[in-house]
């Protein structure tokens, strides 16, 4: 009994001295904080610290990037029919109907626009796929313009593997109100009426002209090849053209620092449609140039914007 209880008195002291040492610890560090304040975060991970100050700044910049799309989305809906909230709404017949008479208008006195897919063999099957999908996005957005193309696939085989794509992907391919070719543009049109559009050309397209004949490259390219459709518009020794991107926008701050001028087909083709409808390139550019690209607007009264686009606006008036 005696050996008992001392054994349960050591373990007694021991206990006691072990919690007056966790005392005595803790008294240093909250001494050693007090006496050095603000060195709180030299506790925390810094790799933690980091990750949060990231996943703050992705948060902000994904909010703004919500807003500019809300915004934009109103600016669709409104341009979206062409038709004003003050007129009448009409049925999906009626609706058929008028799409039905602007496309045939459209193929027999519309402005021009050949997409030009003689550039497709060196493709990677991926890259047909995407481009069959943006061909698909081209025609949806010309049938829902106010003033649609006429449209011309041109250097399109049928034994092509686009076409073959185009048939799997597109529903009602071989129906759309457009013109599917194997020729080229040039065997369709004289070549001092063709403007080859190309982010790579020298002069700023500045009006859309009734009298001319305007061509996209055809061309998905993950390899970022340059100058493609620039080099195809040399091979055909037509003019180039490019979009005013520099005269009416200008780089924006963003997180990645990337910036990026080359378009899809359909995006392309959506700037024009806009453009067209409004006489404007900045609200063409405004409602349709990918906010991923690193590119607003410039304000409107800054003086190289306001210049560009008053003689846009009065050639435009002229020419369409």
């Amino acid at each position: 009994m005696e050996e008992g209880a001392e054994k349960a008195e050591i373990y007694e002291l021991q206990l006691n001295g072990a919690t007056e040492i966790m005392e005595m610890l803790l008294i240093d560090v909250e001494s050693d904080t007090s006496v050095r304040p603000g060195r709180e975060d030299a506790y925390c991970s810094r790799n933690v610290l980091r990750k949060q100050r990231h996943w703050e700044r992705q948060l902000a910049a994904k909010k703004s990037k919500r807003q500019e799309k809300k915004q934009r989305r109103k600016i669709h809906r409104q341009q979206g029919s062409g038709v004003s909230r003050d007129q009448p709404q009409f049925t999906k017949r009626v609706i058929k109907a008028i799409t039905k008479e602007r496309l045939a208008e459209a193929q027999s006195t519309g402005l021009k626009l050949c997409i030009d897919l003689s550039m497709t063999d060196n493709m990677s099957d991926k890259e047909i796929s995407r481009l069959a999908g943006q061909l698909r996005r081209v025609y949806g957005s010309n049938r829902k313009a106010c003033r649609p193309f006429h449209l011309f696939l041109t250097d399109l085989r049928e034994d092509s593997r686009l076409f073959r794509e185009c048939i799997r992907m597109n529903e009602g391919f071989l129906n759309y109100a457009l013109n599917i070719c194997e020729d080229s543009c040039l065997d369709l049109f004289p070549s001092e009426a063709v403007v080859y559009l190309s982010p790579d050309a020298e002069h700023a397209l500045e009006i859309i002209d009734a009298d001319k004949v305007y061509v996209l490259g055809g061309l998905v390219d993950e390899s970022i090849q340059k100058k493609l459709s620039f080099s195809r518009a040399r091979e055909l020794n037509v003019c180039t053209a490019r979009l005013p991107i520099d005269e009416y926008m200008d780089k924006k701050e963003n997180i990645k620092n990337f910036y990026c001028k080359i378009l899809s087909v359909n995006q392309v083709v959506d700037i024009l449609l806009a453009f067209c409808d409004t006489g404007s390139w900045a609200e063409a550019l405004q409602a349709w140039f990918p906010l991923g690209k690193g590119y607003v607007v410039a304000p409107r009264d800054s003086p190289s914007c306001s210049a560009v686009q008053t003689q846009a606006n009065s050639t435009f008036l002229t020419h369409v």
